[in-house]
């Protein structure tokens, strides 16, 4: 029986679970929500209706869990601990910082009324942060580092997006590749968050918008621009459509650390990826957790979870026979 999968938002995300969903056959895609005019959605799975956002309470019974596909900023704060009232959820909240908050807010309503909801699923946070914690946990006499890019993140382009004045925007995250290899030396330097990463915006303003007011809100909004070295372009629509299409991304996690007696044998263990497409690869990510919420609520689980706590094997659709088989 095939575990049934509701797409709340179809945007880059959304259409990329839409991707993800036909290939894993035992997951199935019931329906797509949307706040723009259902009849102007148009998805790529035949026989799946699109439906306002208004009438996914008429489909609780249906679908077993309701993958979140809105943006970290505004969305998924309010969203998130509203779904989960109602369904499985999992979302792809990425604001490092409030996340916490955020695991809080979506834990009361989750446990209230017996559903799963794991937050902050993708690779960062996500199979990053599991790279951390084992590396961590392996080498706990180290240091964790984690370089992003140079891709573009969506939670930030989406989050420039949000100005008034901005009609649409890309953003790159770029390691500074000096801090890279330092780190990758085992030399184990600090650095403060702006000597590890640059941020370049490219930004379409709408006519008559005020560009020194949007760069200032960009470099100063904290938790996203206000710690780094960031840059902004204004391009034209035609620009950023011909030059900035694509949404790549990747990154490295590192941990240096020391073992021995007297800490006399070094080790770096990485973990790296390298995208061809960010929402892709992550609605992957995401599926896989969808599956695993699935089988943690038929067995009972409630409240808010993240990849922490999700047991390796619930995110494979392979059984655990076949996993210990073929990939132990």
């Amino acid at each position: 029986m095939s575990i049934k999968i509701g797409i709340m938002g179809y945007g880059n995300l959304g259409r990329g679970i839409e991707c993800a969903i036909k290939q894993n056959p035992d997951l199935e895609l019931v329906a797509v929500f949307s706040r723009r005019d259902p009849k102007t959605v148009k998805i790529l799975t035949e026989g799946v209706g699109v439906y306002h956002v208004d009438e996914v309470l008429n489909f609780k019974e249906r679908i077993d869990v309701l993958v979140l596909c809105g943006g970290s900023a505004t969305d998924l704060p309010t969203q998130t601990p509203e779904y989960a009232k109602y369904f499985n959820v999992v979302d792809s909240f990425d604001t490092h910082a409030k996340i916490p908050e955020h695991f809080e807010n979506v834990d009361k309503t989750a446990k209230e009324s017996g559903h799963i909801a794991v937050i902050s699923s993708g690779w960062d946070p996500g199979m990053f942060s599991l790279n951390r914690l084992y590396a961590s946990a392996v080498l706990p006499d180290g240091k964790d580092y984690t370089f992003w890019g140079k891709g573009v993140s969506q939670g930030h382009s989406d989050a420039i997006r949000r100005i008034d004045g901005v009609k649409d925007a890309r953003q790159y995250t770029i390691p500074v590749d000096a801090a890279l290899k330092a780190v990758r030396s085992g030399s184990n330097p600090e650095l403060s968050t702006r000597e590890k990463h640059e941020r370049e915006c490219f930004v379409v303003a709408d006519d008559g918008a005020d560009k020194a007011k949007i760069e200032q809100e960009i470099k100063t909004m904290p938790n996203y621009f206000a710690d780094y070295n960031t840059t902004v372009h204004f391009i034209t629509q035609e620009e950023l459509d011909r030059d900035h299409k694509g949404i790549p991304h990747g990154g490295f996690v590192i941990r240096a650390g020391k073992t021995g007696w007297n800490r006399e044998n070094s080790h770096i263990i990485e973990y790296s990826l390298k995208l061809d497409s960010n929402p892709e690869f992550t609605s992957s990510v995401i599926v896989a957790v969808a599956r695993a919420a699935y089988r943690m609520h038929k067995e009972g689980m409630a409240g808010c979870k993240t990849m922490f706590d999700i047991a390796p094997s619930y995110l494979s659709a392979l059984s655990p026979e076949e996993l210990r088989a073929n990939l132990l």
